[in-house]
């Protein structure tokens, strides 16, 4: 579509100087009212005129340096189109976070488990996905990326209804949020955060909650956690919404779901995994994984996926998302490395589960800061996601004594927090423009925040609503949950493996 009205546009020039120059030539004349008429245009004698409901050449012109720069194509033909390219690489992004739980975050926390709890690891990923895409259908779309409870006293925290059962969610953008992305495509990209986000909680109760006690704990946590704090961060009214939203209250930024994602699942993980109680033998015995290879698969393949969910987030193929791809690479493969290093150091060894969860460790710490730092900026943030993580995870989870089974929290959780601060410390406006944009970044404070190097107290508001927002609704929806069903599976059925107990099934069939 794009080739054809590059094609024409280039023939309309053809045309307007073949009628300025050979304007007193009745031949030259009579082949440019040919041409004309082959372009749909209206030509008398030669003279070329625009028909009454086109638009002039230089909203043409405009229209495609919209789409070349990822702006605004009002008042061109073009506007209210979705452009192919932006639209393909949207759509190959959302099978690549896709892919990050199916089967990435699947294979890497079933490889870490005990062999008779595989297969449980791998129900909870489909089960997730499945009921969290019905709820985003019905509501959850619509309650993080609507706009009809707009500046009302609900506006900051939900979206509204009128995207309920995506109504009206078709192939044209909303220019709300991507000019040039069909919104059909925007709300399935959408749609593969909102899945892996609870997925990563198992993480922190692995071998150990019963079934049907998590699918409604997270059907519960999704309306009352992941959607109202994707819309205060995304959302184009939303509280925390200091790039696109220039009513923010708390100017904060988050590139690809620091807060929304890693903060959330990790932080409620950990009060989920306390709620339950150790697993049985925790501390006294080994607990060990069982394949090490499904966890290095499973790692690669999330760090292949990530790129559709940090470079994917800047909802088109452009400048930022290139430089997302970037970040998202050095600080990844650092923290892949100093993790591994840190374990040569002190244990030494290192090991393909410290490689492996320092790469987890470096694509979870830059996500939220991926299109707002440079490359320096990437690697001093790789070097910290592997320091304090493996601090949390090696040295916290065994002072406190808690059992974060696969160390979604120390991952997860301090790694998130972690990011989403450094965010507010390497942001830079010369990678991002939207730092400094008047029209919203002006309005809101987040521009003087930039250039006064003083973003991180923003981030630190964002971050201590995020962690109230996640530990006090977990602790509430645990407690309801638990009057109708019984979180923990009976420690018979703990022993034996939740593979066969719960599923009917084994993963290794001997």
């Amino acid at each position: 579509m794009v080739v054809n009205r590059l094609e024409r546009w280039l023939r309309m020039l053809v045309v307007c100087l073949a009628a300025g120059a050979f304007l007193q030539s009745e031949a030259k004349a009579t082949m440019v009212t040919r041409e004309c008429n082959a372009l749909g245009l209206q030509c008398l004698g030669g003279t070329l005129f625009l028909a009454a409901d086109e638009p002039s050449v230089d909203k043409r012109v405009a229209g495609l340096e919209a789409y070349i720069l990822n702006g605004d194509p009002s008042g061109s033909k073009v506007s209210g189109v979705a452009g192919p390219g932006h639209n393909a690489w949207l759509m190959t992004s959302s099978a690549l976070v896709l892919f990050m739980t199916l089967p990435g975050l699947a294979l890497f926390y079933g490889g870490l488990v005990r062999s008779r709890n595989v297969l449980s690891v791998l129900a909870q990923c489909l089960g997730i996905a499945g009921l969290v895409t019905i709820l985003w259908w019905a509501v959850g779309y619509s309650l993080v990326f609507g706009t009809n409870f707009g500046t009302g006293p609900l506006g900051p925290f939900l979206g509204g209804t009128d995207f309920f059962f995506l109504k009206g969610v078709d192939a044209a953008p909303n220019t709300s949020y991507a000019f040039w992305v069909s919104q059909s495509v925007y709300c399935m990209f959408q749609l593969m955060f909102a899945i892996i986000t609870p997925a990563l909680i198992l993480g922190a109760i692995a071998e150990r909650m019963n079934y049907g006690a998590l699918l409604l704990f997270i059907g519960l946590w999704m309306l009352c956690v992941y959607f109202p704090l994707a819309h205060m961060v995304w959302g184009a009214t939303g509280l925390m919404n200091g790039v696109f939203n220039p009513a923010a209250r708390i100017p904060a930024i988050d590139f690809a779901g620091g807060t929304v994602v890693h903060m959330s699942s990790g932080w409620s993980g950990l009060i989920l995994c306390l709620l339950l109680g150790r697993r049985i033998g925790y501390g006294k015995e080994p607990i060990l994984p069982h394949s090490m290879v499904l966890c290095m698969v499973g790692a690669a393949m999330l760090w292949i996926g990530w790129y559709g969910f940090n470079a994917g987030s800047a909802g088109a193929a452009d400048g930022i998302a290139a430089n997302a791809f970037t970040t998202t690479t050095l600080a990844t493969a650092v923290a892949s490395f100093v993790w591994g290093m840190l374990e040569y150091a002190l244990k030494g060894k290192p090991s393909v589960l410290g490689y492996s969860t320092g790469a987890v460790a470096g694509l979870v710490c830059i996500t939220p800061a991926c299109g707002f730092v440079d490359s320096t900026g990437a690697v001093l943030i790789g070097v910290l996601a592997a320091v304090v993580p493996y601090w949390a995870c090696s040295k916290l989870k065994k002072t406190l004594g808690y059992d974060d089974a696969l160390d979604a929290f120390g991952v997860h959780g301090v790694g998130g927090t972690l990011g989403a601060l450094l965010t507010g410390v390497f942001a830079t406006a010369k990678v991002n423009g939207n730092l400094s944009n008047e029209a919203v970044a002006g309005k809101n404070g987040l521009a003087a925040l930039v250039s006064h190097h003083t973003l991180y107290w923003a981030q630190l508001e964002a971050i201590a609503i995020t962690i109230g927002l996640a530990v006090g609704m977990t602790v509430v929806l645990a407690s309801l949950v638990r009057l109708f069903v019984t979180l923990r599976v009976p420690a018979e059925v703990e022993t034996q493996g939740l593979d066969t107990a719960q599923h009917g099934e084994e993963g290794y069939a001997v």
